[in-house]
């Protein structure tokens, strides 16, 4: 079915890229000295985790992320920038839009009790689901055009 300016298809991958651009955003803006050299942002999920009401959280963050902090700070900055490329220009697109999905939940789990946060996890979360389901790989993107994913 066509709009009045694209199809379905197209509505799709306008949603994944703007689904990308929101990532390479969250990203860009990102103190990266801080983050890699200070460790502010894992200072700050340390105290989010560390008053969080769950204890599987608290626990999980001690045993996952507390003993590796430099690597985890890597490991979040760089996911963030893979997602927004490989959204933007839809190479491996299946895996970004999982890999941005489970990224959103871990951010929406740690910060359950700070609604400040939700509806952009939330609608990003929400934006992963349906391009997943709905193929939004079809068209205008990289893997379309070397035949992934059918």
């Amino acid at each position: 079915m066509r709009t009045i300016w694209l199809g379905g298809a197209e509505w799709l991958a306008v949603l994944r890229i703007g689904l990308g651009l929101w990532w390479l955003e969250s990203w860009r803006h990102k103190d990266k000295k801080g983050w890699f050299e200070r460790g502010t942002g894992i200072a700050w999920a340390a105290d989010v985790a560390g008053k969080h009401k769950w204890p599987a959280v608290r626990s999980g963050f001690e045993k996952v992320v507390a003993p590796r902090p430099k690597a985890m700070a890597y490991l979040v900055v760089y996911a963030e920038l893979a997602l927004g490329l490989g959204l933007i220009v839809g190479f491996l697109t299946p895996v970004a839009l999982v890999g941005g999905l489970l990224l959103n939940l871990l951010y929406l789990v740690l910060m359950i009790h700070d609604w400040a946060e939700q509806g952009q996890n939330t609608m990003m979360a929400l934006i992963s689901l349906v391009a997943l389901f709905a193929m939004s790989w079809q068209v205008w993107s990289l893997d379309h055009a070397i035949g992934l994913f059918g």
